[in-house]
């Protein structure tokens, strides 16, 4: 029996136990997905069969919806499952039949089956998309079944594009796919599906001829297919690695190979990283690049530490992740084996140690530890060499620290102190085996204080004074006695030995300190940038951040129309000389810094860095102040490259949604395009064809017909002409509107006369209605434009006499309620539904009663809108409380005067 390692200092991850926990959770169904590479490789075949083998176990299997496509052997698994009927929904003049959720959720069955997980929902449906319809399953404790190829994948999308050439448009997003419980992978070769398709078990022959030329090649099923065994490869690893995580099992568990690549200060370090990156293409395997943060690192100097970060930037820019972690075993080797058996890593890469012979005696050595600790994990101990170091792109002023007296002075101080508190207390006590206690207090005061080099002087201070003042004969340096000179020699030893300690603890403190502030600076960056939404904010909160934190002054470029531009800076700036706009542009081009301190263009008065997202360049910032010689120091460096690298994400982010909404804006162009199209063809074609109809009949039978005839016919001309021009009319109106072009000429007018000018405007239209008309005798007179609001009320008329039936009667009623008018259309048809009521004042809407669909544009309440909300007033539809029909209101605001007249009254 196989029994697991368990490491008994390592403890569980808290998100791989939450993980854990969510899994079991009672209350939640499990999903099982049945991953093909392509249609036809038997994905919902076996589905089928493993809902029959839990049938025989007993379970409650029903099938929510299972689409065969005509095949017959898939058709015969359906027997013997029971199938629940699919729900009907009236789209576009066509019945469509989708998986009935409400039925499904009442039946309550302990597994369904949901076939195609990616499909598209008809419109009417309670969600878009059928994932969604699985998730609220699985919400209700229903373990679900369900079928995929891996090309509905959101994050394969584009690969499978390039592969195919095809665009798949339904998408999963990668979430639906990883919270997946059990995933079974459904395998076929490509040969095998190529026979299947030409024997007509995937598709009808015409088709099957037309996928076989083109997506169903043998070249595109071989990449599918390593797309497929791949991405549920990656599943299963992750699926162990959260198992081994939440048991705490000391890895590694070689079921996938992961790399890891230790990484210091040594120049060759650059080359480990790159051949890391070889081995892991070779390999299809993720990797990992770590910086162990020891004591040490405190000691680098500034070029090590831009060395280091060079190189740890080459990792994330190869595809690798970069990390730094802090060292907390005796032993560099322990914390790689702890990381290593933590994230399941096989293999590590390590550089071939140049320490001398004496050094690794006295102090180990790293890579001996690692061979002789990895247990099952290989190591590979890679020579390297200088030739691919990452050199430092961008130069970095030397820390400097001006000499200050006060810390000196206030160690000699603090001796001095000490000095009388030991002369103090030894009459009292007697001896002198307590002064030294009294001196060693000073001396590590002094070091948590002020640091190594005041301690160092207070170390030195103390030992004279203890020797001058204590040890015989006093006042005096020289010493007779051996035993004070065993006692001078150790007081002096352990007081720079606890001076050197109590200083490095202070440094650690103070470097502990520094990073927990520019951690919570960046922190707050971070939430500030989360809560913009326009590009200008981002742009300026990034400038303002990074010239606070680094004191500099800064200006971020974008590319506009193929152009670098100058789009925010702090202070102010809105363009740059020359040397600036030209190592902008070659950071811009060259994906590399440039300008003041870099080895590229260093005359330009600013450093210029490009601002890189996963996706490439997207910007460029440009840093100078009023100093000579490089801007930055290694730290401000890697804050600097902290700074840009979260304003570009963000920048990156504002740019997606602003893409998004521009790709709304163009597919809702595009819908409106074709409605206005369907429009036109339809119901302008309408009266047209009358007139023409009627003209031609009065062309050719003119002299065979009487004078009532020619009367009708010219009738019907000029009606049907009136009602063209109206189409005609509302279309240039709706364009006056989209484009701004409306701007009321409001004046006084008396709200009856325009009630009264629309109502004969439109007496052919209401020729078949009655018409009623109840306004009140106290409206005051309104700012409106009498032309607009005239129109409106005509389109609010003709509507009405649309969609009421004729004989019945239409209503204009006008009342005030305070300071508003409110004017109201009703009439006695069908009223509209209540889901629609929002509605129909878009453009091109128009409700379909049965068979019968109204003639019209389908913009004359959209316009009317539009001019009411130019006036200042507001109309909203709704359906009549007292009988059938609709009503439509217009809310006017009563002219100022007026209102204070009535108030006054």
């Amino acid at each position: 029996m196989v029994q697991t390692r368990r490491d008994p200092e390592q403890r569980p991850s808290p998100e791989a136990l939450l993980e854990a926990a969510r899994r079991e959770d009672s209350r939640a169904g499990r999903l099982k997905i049945f991953v093909g590479a392509a249609p036809g490789v038997g994905k919902t075949y076996e589905m089928l069969q493993s809902a029959h083998a839990k049938k025989k176990a007993g379970a409650d299997v029903v099938v929510g919806i299972v689409e065969t496509h005509g095949r017959a052997e898939t058709e015969a698994l359906l027997k013997g499952l029971e199938v629940l009927p699919r729900r009907r929904l009236a789209y576009k003049e066509q019945t469509l039949e989708e998986m009935d959720l409400d039925a499904l959720i009442a039946r309550r069955p302990q597994i369904a089956l949901v076939d195609e997980l990616a499909h598209t929902n008809a419109p009417g449906s309670r969600h878009p998309k059928r994932y969604l319809d699985v998730e609220e399953l699985l919400s209700h404790g229903i373990d679900v079944y369900t079928a995929v190829n891996i090309q509905h994948i959101e994050s394969l999308n584009d690969v499978v594009a390039q592969i195919t050439h095809v665009r798949v448009r339904e998408t999963v997003p990668d979430k639906v796919f990883d919270r997946a419980d059990a995933i079974e992978l459904i395998d076929l070769t490509p040969d095998d599906l190529i026979q299947r398709l030409k024997e007509g078990k995937v598709y009808v022959p015409k088709q099957a001829e037309r996928a076989l030329e083109h997506y169903f090649s043998p070249g595109n099923l071989t990449a599918l297919r390593e797309l497929a065994l791949r991405r549920t490869a990656e599943r299963v690893d992750e699926q162990l690695l959260t198992h081994m995580q939440a048991n705490a099992i000391a890895g590694p568990w070689a079921a996938g190979e992961r790399i890891l690549v230790c990484v210091s200060e040594d120049p060759r370090a650059a080359g480990l990283v790159r051949h890391t990156r070889r081995l892991a293409d070779r390999l299809h395997a993720p990797w990992t690049a770590i910086s162990i943060e020891t004591r040490r690192s405190l000691q680098l100097t500034d070029e090590q530490r831009d060395r280091l970060a060079d190189t740890m930037r080459l990792a994330e820019a190869l595809g690798g992740e970069a990390l730094t972690i802090p060292g907390v075993g005796r032993r560099i080797a322990d914390d790689v084996i702890h990381f290593a058996h933590a994230n399941n890593v096989t293999q590590i890469i390590i550089g071939k140690s140049t320490r001398s012979w004496w050094f690794e005696l006295t102090r180990g050595s790293v890579v001996h530890d690692l061979v002789r600790r990895s247990g099952n994990i290989s190591v590979h101990v890679i020579a390297g060499d200088e030739e691919g170091v990452a050199k430092a792109a961008v130069q970095t002023a030397a820390r400097q620290e001006p000499f200050e007296a006060r810390p000196y002075l206030m160690a000699l101080l603090f001796v001095a102190i000490g000095l009388a508190a030991a002369t103090l207390i030894k009459p009292l006590f007697g001896g002198i085996e307590n002064v030294d206690l009294v001196f060693l207090t000073a001396v590590v005061a002094v070091a948590a204080r002020f640091g190594l080099w005041p301690s160092l002087l207070a170390s030195v201070a103390a030992s004279l004074c203890y020797n001058f003042f204590f040890l015989p004969p006093v006042y005096a340096f020289t010493i007779t006695d051996p035993v004070n000179v065993t006692a001078f020699f150790f007081f002096m030893l352990i007081a720079l030995l606890v001076s050197n300690v109590a200083a490095r603890v202070r440094s650690q403190a103070d470097t502990a300190i520094g990073r927990v502030r520019t951690t919570e600076s960046l922190y707050a960056f971070s939430r500030k940038l989360a809560g913009t939404a326009t590009l200008d904010d981002v742009l300026w909160a990034t400038a303002y951040q990074t010239a606070l934190m680094l004191k500099v002054r800064v200006v971020l470029l974008l590319p506009e129309d193929g152009v670098l531009t100058v789009k925010s800076g702090y202070p102010p700036e809105d363009q740059l000389d020359q040397a600036d706009l030209a190592a902008a542009n070659w950071a811009w081009n060259n994906d590399r810094p440039a300008g003041r301190g870099s080895d590229t263009l260093p005359g330009a008065k600013r450093l210029f860095q490009p601002m890189r997202t996963g996706r490439g360049a997207i910007g460029v910032i440009g840093i100078d102040d009023d100093r000579t010689g490089p801007l930055l120091t290694p730290d401000q460096r890697r804050l600097l490259d902290a700074l840009v690298d979260q304003g570009a994400l963000a920048i990156e982010r504002v740019l997606l949604v602003e893409d998004m909404d521009r790709v709304k804006r163009s597919v809702e162009s595009d819908r409106l395009r074709g409605a206005l199209l369907t429009s036109i063809s339809h119901d302008l074609k309408t009266p047209l064809a009358s007139v023409l109809g009627a003209a031609s009949t009065l062309r050719d039978l003119g002299s065979g017909l009487d004078d009532a005839q020619k009367n009708e016919l010219l009738a019907t001309m000029i009606d049907e002409s009136e009602r063209l021009n109206r189409f005609i009319a509302n279309l240039l109106d709706m364009t006056k509107l989209e484009s701004g072009a409306v701007v009321p000429n409001t004046a006084r007018h008396d709200v009856g006369e325009i009630v009264g000018s629309a109502l004969r405007r439109a007496g052919k239209i209401l020729v078949h209605h009655k018409v009623s008309l109840e306004l009140s005798p106290n409206l005051p007179m309104l700012e409106i434009d009498a032309v607009l609001f005239e129109q409106v009320l005509f389109n609010l008329l003709d509507n009405a006499a649309k969609y009421a039936p004729a004989s019945t009667t239409i209503s204009v009623r006008g009342t005030r309620d305070q300071g508003v008018v409110s004017l109201q259309i009703l009439d006695e048809g069908s009223g509209i539904p209540p889901a629609e009521l929002d509605s129909v004042f878009d453009k091109f809407y128009r409700a379909e009663k049965g068979d019968h669909v109204r003639p019209g544009t389908g913009l004359g309440l959209a316009i009317s809108r539009g001019f009411v909300e130019a006036m200042h007033g507001t109309i909203s539809a709704a359906n009549r409380s007292d009988r059938s029909g609709a009503v439509i209101s217009i809310r006017l605001p009563v002219p100022a005067t007026d209102s204070a007249l009535d108030t006054a009254a």
